[in-house]
């Protein structure tokens, strides 16, 4: 059950990773982004729903889900939003690397609302996203920073970590998959008002684009959000959270070898840094989760 947890845990992230493959190029033919977004999360949430009408799972939600769920479809439509705005400014690799900094913003956010305390190590991870970002952001011998692409970049990784934080406080009694469900449905939702109020046509021009549309969910949404679920279940969130990790190097390797980014070793370095203050971050958290449970216990 482990080796399966862990290869579950590589495919949602190596999925996840696939994105610039389908995005860029319907992004240099000009097709519209919100059409290609609603499709994607309409195909999603059609097949976790599809999954949920097989395990015989309830669609019945209260009133009080209805609106956290229809706040998370909007966070998550905003992330994926700023990011794809952000491939104009910034190369896939560096995106999809400044996206990954979530889990740091995650431990701010709790840190100022909820008064959650940052141990050494969490104060480590802010320093080494911080470096790996402005090492991502050298070029040749000072700073050139596309302060649009990063801005909007940002705005993508506040905005998943905002995801992040509803649902961890929200209390949220729903299955993994209701949830994935119900934020597909609300985040294909809104890119269909953003592409009704702009006029936009909703015909799919030809078959093989509605055979991507269907492959572009399948393989980047619904893969990765199954396999996540279920390698939580074997091998715990922390191993499934270091995994996620390879998300920006997939996408990075995509861009190298498929749209031929430079591999530079400021894109080298800056990656690392990111990479290791998210691991570090999350050991940090599974650190303090653990000391929590044994105060819990002392004091029961």
């Amino acid at each position: 059950m482990k080796f399966k947890g862990y290869l579950l845990g590589v495919l949602s992230s190596v999925s996840f990773g696939l994105i610039p493959i389908f995005i860029l190029p319907l992004k240099q033919a000009h097709f519209s982004m919100d059409i290609t977004l609603f499709y994607r999360f309409l195909f999603s949430a059609l097949m976790v729903g599809g999954y949920l009408l097989y395990s015989k799972e309830s669609f019945r939600i209260n009133k009080k889900e209805l609106l956290i769920l229809a706040v998370l479809g909007v966070c998550y439509a905003l992330s994926s939003e700023f990011l794809f705005i952000g491939y104009d400014f910034l190369t896939p690799g560096i995106a999809s690397t400044v996206l990954f900094i979530y889990p740091i913003i995650v431990a701010l956010l709790l840190f100022f609302f909820y008064k959650e305390k940052l141990n050494k190590l969490s104060v480590m991870s802010l320093l080494l996203a911080f470096a790996g970002v402005i090492v991502l952001c050298l070029k040749g011998k000072g700073l050139e920073i596309n302060f649009a692409g990063l801005g909007i970049v940002m705005l993508s990784s506040l905005f998943y970590a905002l995801y992040m934080v509803i649902v961890n406080k929200s209390d949220l009694k729903v299955s993994g998959f209701k949830l994935s469900f119900y934020s597909m449905l609300f985040t294909s939702t809104f890119f269909m008002i953003k592409a009704s109020a702009s006029g936009e046509s909703f015909a799919i021009p030809s078959v093989s684009v509605f055979v991507s549309f269907l492959i572009f969910a399948f393989l980047t949404t619904v893969i990765s959000s199954l396999c996540l679920v279920y390698a939580i279940k074997y091998i715990g969130s922390t191993p499934t959270a270091i995994l996620g990790a390879l998300e920006p190097v997939v996408a990075v390797m995509v861009s190298v070898l498929m749209f031929h980014e430079k591999f530079t070793t400021n894109l080298l370095i800056g990656i690392t840094l990111i990479l290791l203050a998210v691991i570090f971050n999350v050991i940090a958290d599974h650190r303090k989760s653990k000391l929590d449970r044994q105060n819990i216990l002392k004091n029961a």
